[in-house]
């Protein structure tokens, strides 16, 4: 209805109460606590039965005992009145003839009336008997006999009040004491050695929590011995470790990406600078332009960009890692084709050992054979050496030049890519500056190696190492068995 005013009513929030430990530490004492108050309380209030029951039974002994003893005393003729009680604790005495008419009883009993008003038979001389008749003395525990068989036998009652045995309650207080403390021991005991447990495991928690993204190199600590928390530690380690491990690569990798752009870059933007510079020189003045040298330029330049295109596009297969079919491959054929291919502008010698196989994919292998050719005819003065031979379980290709050579603290630079040695590798000379970082890469996925050395005929020399074919390893060693 229009006008009319509402009302929300709101609640207090609903308060939930949380009574399962948060921590593996209180969840560990509480049920700790728990088992021991299901085992510890049945075992006490057993314990406290029995005990009960015990004294109960005492209890019964006694007045039985002391009966026999007074009505041995009335069949000698010795009972005394008032009656003296043999048995400590059991001061009340009656000694009652037919009609239970009180004839002795002991100091505690004088004056009161029979105790009990059972009358034992001939046929069951002995009774036991919980009577809580008198008011004066309230219950007791009675014990009744005969004298004699004879009708007309006196009966003897001893016995003492019930309320009197108080040492009951205090073996329930004693019981219930040491119930309490036992459990509260354990809650202690466990709270205590858990915490000295877990310490670790807060320990890893606290190490864990400060290391970042950015600095990896923090360990947890290992504690000594071979348990879990100890195994865990150290899984945590090694886990660390790996991350740091591939934390580096990847910033390796990144940096290596980054320089990589960058010199690409630089070295694509040279060959399009000069390529629209000649094309803006012709525009401006086409009456001066030669056209056929333009050409020559322009394709030249074209040229030089297709193979830094074509290298890049062969880098970045190589380094993915992508599967390509493989197959046997005599390495000094693979040599002999490459170097056919060529108009050698210096003389190449050959050392090639037949029946050299590696598992190879062709095509890559073919690559490295001629880059490391033209690496070799650029820097060589007269002379370029290949040898192809085998070494223990590797095929060693060997390349030598009679050229400049490498200094040595350049012989791990020059497999970078884009990387060129002043004045002598300079740009004038031809290349893509990519050569050495295609053959390297692709030795590496084959499982090889490639290294820079020096020439005994005082140029760069070039040593690939490649793992033989298995058919090439049964082979030779077949040979030096039949040897």
């Amino acid at each position: 209805m229009l006008g009319e005013e509402r009302v929300r009513l709101s609640y207090p929030p609903r308060i939930r109460l949380r009574l399962r430990p948060r921590s593996i530490r209180g969840r560990v004492t509480a049920l700790v606590g728990l088992l021991a108050m299901l085992l510890l309380v049945p075992s006490f209030v057993l314990a406290g039965v029995l005990a009960h029951q015990a004294l109960t039974n005492s209890s019964w002994l006694e007045a039985r005992q002391e009966a026999t003893l007074a009505a041995a005393s009335d069949r000698l003729g010795h009972l005394a009145n008032p009656i003296r009680s043999s048995v400590p604790g059991v001061d009340l005495v009656q000694v009652l003839a037919p009609g239970h008419r009180v004839i002795a009883s002991s100091a505690a009993a004088r004056g009161l009336p029979p105790v009990s008003m059972v009358w034992p038979t001939p046929q069951n001389p002995q009774q036991d008997v919980y009577t809580c008749v008198e008011r004066h003395i309230g219950c007791v525990r009675i014990s009744a006999q005969r004298v004699t068989p004879a009708p007309g036998s006196h009966v003897v009652y001893a016995g003492r009040p019930a309320s009197a045995q108080s040492s009951t309650g205090v073996i329930d207080s004693i019981f219930v004491t040491q119930g309490a403390a036992l459990i509260l021991l354990a809650v202690a005991t466990t709270w205590k050695i858990s915490g000295r447990t877990l310490r670790p495991v807060e320990a890893i928690r606290a190490e864990l929590a400060a290391i970042n993204v950015n600095d990896l190199s923090t360990r947890v600590p290992e504690p000594p011995g071979d348990d879990e928390i100890t195994r865990l530690s150290r899984t945590i380690n090694s886990t660390l470790g790996r991350l740091e491990h591939a934390k580096t690569r990847m910033e390796r990798a990144l940096n290596q990406q980054r320089r990589f752009a960058a010199d690409a870059s630089h070295e694509l933007r040279t060959p399009v600078a000069g390529l629209r510079a000649q094309l803006e020189e012709a525009q401006l003045h086409p009456g001066d332009t030669d056209l056929n040298e333009l050409l020559e330029y322009s394709l030249r330049d074209v040229d030089r960009l297709q193979s830094i295109i074509t290298d890049l596009l062969l880098l970045e297969r190589v380094g993915s890692g992508a599967a390509e079919p493989r197959q046997h491959a005599d390495l000094a054929a693979v040599v002999r084709t490459e170097v056919s291919r060529r108009a050698e502008p210096c003389i190449v010698s050959l050392q090639l050992s037949p029946n050299v196989k590696v598992n190879v994919v062709n095509a890559q292998i073919g690559r490295v054979v001629a880059n490391l050719l033209d690496n070799a005819e650029r820097h060589a003065r007269s002379e370029v050496l290949i040898e192809v031979r085998r070494n223990d379980r590797y095929a060693e290709l060997v390349v030598d030049d009679d050229g400049e050579g490498i200094p040595e603290a350049d012989r791990e630079r020059i497999f970078e890519r884009f990387t060129r040695l002043d004045p002598a590798r300079s740009r004038d000379r031809g290349g893509t500056g990519l050569g050495l970082a295609i053959a390297r890469d692709i030795v590496q996925t084959h499982g090889g190696t490639i290294k820079a050395d020096s020439s005994p005929a005082g140029g760069a020399r070039f040593v690939v190492r490649l793992p033989l074919a298995e058919s090439s390893q049964t082979s030779r060693f077949q040979t030096q068995d039949s040897a």
